[in-house]
């Protein structure tokens, strides 16, 4: 897994191939991803068919950001995961959002109870031996949301994957 962190840019979380999974921090303990011989909840995250999906995790549930394992930042000014499939630069990317936003067809929707903050993370690893360089830590107010997802390529040569939260009962959406 890297963070990639340079001054003023977003912090970013990568894969060693699988996918990344978001868990409510609660339920961290109980996640044991790829644990030696204990393959059991990282081969459920590797099941989840489409870009976004729900595993169940202790008394929770945590969300899969699809097989592929692309680089993922939270923004949370658009309450999206952006997944960085192609571009020249972060830059392009993150300039880019607010159109792939607007221009989003929404292929998928699944609503997610969260009890709290969420850790973004590799699914392989057991989320109780973390080390804070391989999570994103991510404040989300307990709820319901309907969680959406869209591949996208705003401007050429420029294409991501969002992952958008929507608080249920919110007519708010970055769309």
């Amino acid at each position: 897994m890297v963070r990639h962190t340079a001054p003023g840019a977003v912090e970013w979380i990568e894969s060693g191939g699988g996918p990344l999974i978001v868990v409510p921090e609660a339920a961290l303990s109980a996640w044991r991803g790829a644990d030696g011989d204990d393959w059991e909840d990282y081969d459920r995250a590797c099941e989840v068919d489409g870009r976004q999906g729900l595993v169940a995790v202790g008394p929770s549930s945590a969300l899969v950001l699809g097989s592929e394992p692309a680089s993922t930042t939270f923004l949370p000014d658009r309450d999206t995961f952006v997944r960085w499939i192609a571009a020249d630069s972060e830059g392009r990317l993150l300039d880019s959002v607010d159109a792939a936003l607007a221009s989003a067809v929404w292929e998928e929707t699944t609503v997610w109870d969260v009890p709290g903050p969420v850790v973004l993370f590799d699914a392989a690893c057991p989320g109780s031996a973390l080390d804070e360089a391989d999570v994103l830590r991510i404040t989300l107010p307990p709820g319901r949301y309907t969680v959406r997802a869209a591949q996208v390529t705003p401007i050429p040569r420029t294409t991501l994957c969002l992952v958008q939260l929507i608080a249920c009962g919110s007519s708010h959406t970055h769309a």
